[in-house]
């Protein structure tokens, strides 16, 4: 690198919250030490990130998903991708960046081959306990990889791998030092489904709160994200149980709902279980079990096994386990105190600053 200009890095993210939240919290750390940034994605993405993301120069590559999907459609899907490594290529040679840093969805493969194809230094970031196997792929040309958790599976030998943790979102960041602000007089639940909502949590969470006793009824406030179709529905059930509520698909406040709830039920997610660590929530995770090399589980695991959270399987995720459980918390505040205590402990608010020093360290060595 020429000493005399900043140091610049591409960015490369799918488009979800797992793979753009680690993206958007390093790029507002790299910014702050006067890196060049830009952010290569796909179509989905260009353009539509508010922040540190929003604010660098943007590029659509093409690519296609694979996983999950019919042969004609991974046929066009690897066309696509094809041509998005070539698109990489070029904007590669006319961008010159120092190095390319992916964090996983088929969005960020392009970029990553065209890195290695040019021989530009690729930096990996492994957000889950088991490798994905794209990054399984990439990981053995990367001159360094980071990663979310402590015990991650599938890790290339003799390769450069540093654990970081998951790089948060500065807002939510800010929880950690801050104690939460929750009502003594209320119990409030807050559930997050992951991306494309949860369909078990719809079924079986307004059932579960609708079979508790009317006083712990009055006691409870549910804020539910879910997918936009089962709005409604999941209203309507909570207004003939007259529990207090809220339902949506989306909430932009996640600070304040991670701030003032009692308990969170989540899929576990690494992103997710990274952020309710560091804003000490005390969690019910309930891993996708369909997810790739059953990587929620594992995830889900490296909180259980500190006792910073409570793993309940979706086969044992029934009305009344969950009703025995939360009947059980809302009578024990010692148990949810000692969660969030045990939470906070093994989180890792300042990962961003962590990634960024280890890139500065082997890359600008």
């Amino acid at each position: 690198m020429n000493k005399n200009k900043k140091p610049f890095i591409m960015l490369t993210a799918g488009g979800t919250g797992g793979h753009i939240y680690p993206a958007e919290a390093l790029a507002q750390e790299l910014i702050k030490r006067g890196y060049d940034v830009e952010f290569a994605t796909d179509a989905r993405g260009k353009g539509n990130y508010k922040g540190a993301l929003g604010s660098v120069k943007n590029y659509a590559l093409l690519s296609g998903a694979l996983v999950g999907k019919s042969k004609l459609f991974k046929l066009k899907s690897l066309f696509k991708t094809g041509l998005g490594v070539l698109q990489a290529c070029f904007l590669m040679l006319k961008r010159r960046p120092d190095c390319v840093v992916g964090f996983g969805g088929y969005a960020s493969f392009p970029c990553s081959v065209a890195a290695i194809l040019l021989g530009i230094d690729l930096v990996l970031h492994e957000q889950n306990s088991v490798m994905s196997r794209t990054n399984r792929l990439l990981g053995k040309y990367a001159a360094l990889i980071a990663k979310s958790f402590e015990n991650v599976k599938y890790l290339p030998e003799n390769k450069k791998i540093v654990y970081t943790g998951m790089p948060v979102r500065e807002q939510i960041c800010k929880l950690y030092k801050e104690n939460r602000q929750t009502d003594k007089d209320m119990f409030q639940i807050l559930v997050l489904g992951g991306s494309q909502g949860a369909k078990v949590f719809a079924d079986i969470i307004p059932e579960t709160l609708k079979n508790l006793k009317k006083k712990s009824q009055k006691k409870i406030k549910i804020i539910q994200q879910c997918r936009q179709e089962d709005e409604d529905v999941i209203t309507k059930e909570y207004e003939k149980a007259g529990i207090g509520h809220e339902v949506g698909h989306f909430f932009g406040n996640m600070d304040e709902l991670y701030r003032t709830s009692d308990i969170i039920i989540s899929r576990a997610g690494a992103s997710s279980v990274c952020e309710i660590l560091v804003a000490g929530i005390p969690s019910i995770l309930v891993p996708l079990p369909i997810a790739a090399d059953n990587h929620q589980y594992y995830n889900a695991m490296n909180v259980v096994d500190k006792n910073a959270g409570i793993l309940l399987e979706q086969k044992d995720f029934t009305t009344n386990k969950l009703e025995d459980l939360l009947y059980n918390l809302m009578q024990d505040n010692s148990v949810l105190a000692m969660l969030s205590q045990k939470a906070k402990e093994i989180a890792i608010p300042d990962a961003a600053k962590r990634f960024a020093d280890a890139i500065k360290a082997e890359i600008f060595k």
